[in-house]
């Protein structure tokens, strides 16, 4: 080889890898207060389930003390839960529905 050879080697590309957002529970918390058919309505209206759904996840939040209506980003689920408490609010009701990361 000649002095004036050189090699050349490629460039190495790096990619950043991005981390997905951390998932977060809405969670429907039992009350003994709030009518069965207002819970169903407002999870058919904030959350767009069926009556049926609506229903189970009620019947499971009534059974068990709490149930996990949906998992979704931070920001969805905080929305979501706090649309939800402040329909019961409005109707007079301890509505309550609360957020906690996923595991």
């Amino acid at each position: 080889m000649s002095e004036n050879d050189t090699t050349i080697k490629p460039k190495t590309k790096t990619r950043p890898k991005l981390a997905r957002p951390k998932l977060y529970k809405v969670i429907l918390l039992n009350d003994d207060y709030t009518p069965r058919e207002f819970v169903i309505l407002v999870l058919k209206a904030v959350f767009h389930m069926s009556e049926e759904t609506g229903y189970r996840m009620m019947m499971t939040a009534h059974k068990l003390g709490v149930c996990v209506v949906v998992v979704c980003a931070r920001d969805i689920a905080e929305t979501k839960a706090k649309e939800a408490t402040d329909l019961g609010k409005q109707a007079g009701f301890p509505l309550m529905f609360t957020t906690e990361p996923e595991e």
